[in-house]
């Protein structure tokens, strides 16, 4: 399987970087991966709810372990986020467009994560992937 398809067949994900603004990215790729039907945690420090749906200010607080994770922040905060996404055992991470950095990018791959952080955007596979399920 490749990365993007280990990413997307997971069970549960989480978005660092959910927005309650519908026009910022982190409100559109969670919105599409609400969409598509899937189980997702939004992550916000400032945010309690976002899209109707309960948010957590970092991963350890969440319910579940998520297995993919999708980073929509700064590069800065990639770094933050991806430690604590490996402590967490987090197993995929996706660092959109913008997101990326290449020391969190080598953290994560030398502790064994699959990471997408090749500027590809996970809101057009799920787009691709939409059109394909309504076929």
């Amino acid at each position: 399987m490749d990365p993007i398809e280990t990413f997307l067949t997971a069970k549960s994900f989480a978005l660092a970087g959910a927005s309650r603004d519908p026009e910022k990215y982190g409100n559109r790729i969670l919105r599409a991966l609400v969409a598509s039907g899937r189980n997702v945690f939004p992550l916000n420090p400032n945010a309690t709810v976002i899209e109707g749906i309960q948010a957590y200010d970092s991963i350890g607080k969440l319910p579940e372990v998520p297995e993919s994770l999708s980073i929509v922040t700064p590069p800065h905060v990639t770094r933050l986020v991806v430690e604590q996404a490996i402590r967490a055992g987090v197993k995929n991470l996706w660092m959109q467009p913008g997101a990326e950095d290449l020391q969190a990018s080598k953290q994560a791959r030398e502790s064994g994560l699959n990471v997408i952080d090749d500027g590809s955007c996970v809101l057009v596979l799920l787009a691709i992937e939409s059109r394909a399920r309504s076929q």
